[in-house]
């Protein structure tokens, strides 16, 4: 098993235990390998709630750019509920996980079809 399966099966674990969601494994490995090398770096792998301009990133460059999504109060509303959904509390919401809600979110799993 490589670095990558290795990262997707905590990915999914994480999905289980912390969201309450059953993984649609195919799209947890498309939307994993679309985030690139990030997942291999401590820094970028995780996502940083708190920080507004963090958000703001993946709003413009996840949400609009790679989903196509339109810009609305509705976009920053849903990366809120995947916020929810991870648990506030959570320090280490992993980059693939959060996009993975994000995407089952705003029912775009056709882009990695």
């Amino acid at each position: 098993m490589g670095k990558r399966d290795e990262l997707i099966a905590k990915y999914a674990e994480d999905l289980k235990a912390k969201c309450g969601v059953t993984p649609d494994m195919d799209l947890l490995r498309k939307v994993t390998i679309g985030c690139g090398p990030s997942i291999y770096d401590n820094d970028a792998q995780t996502v940083a709630a708190s920080d507004k301009e963090e958000l703001e990133r993946i709003k413009t460059n996840f949400l609009m750019k790679k989903l196509g999504l339109a810009d609305s109060p509705a976009l920053m509303a849903g990366i809120d509920a995947a916020v929810e959904t991870y648990g506030r509390s959570e320090r280490n919401k992993y980059r693939a996980v959060f996009y993975y809600l994000l995407v089952k979110q705003f029912g775009k799993e056709a882009i990695y079809a």
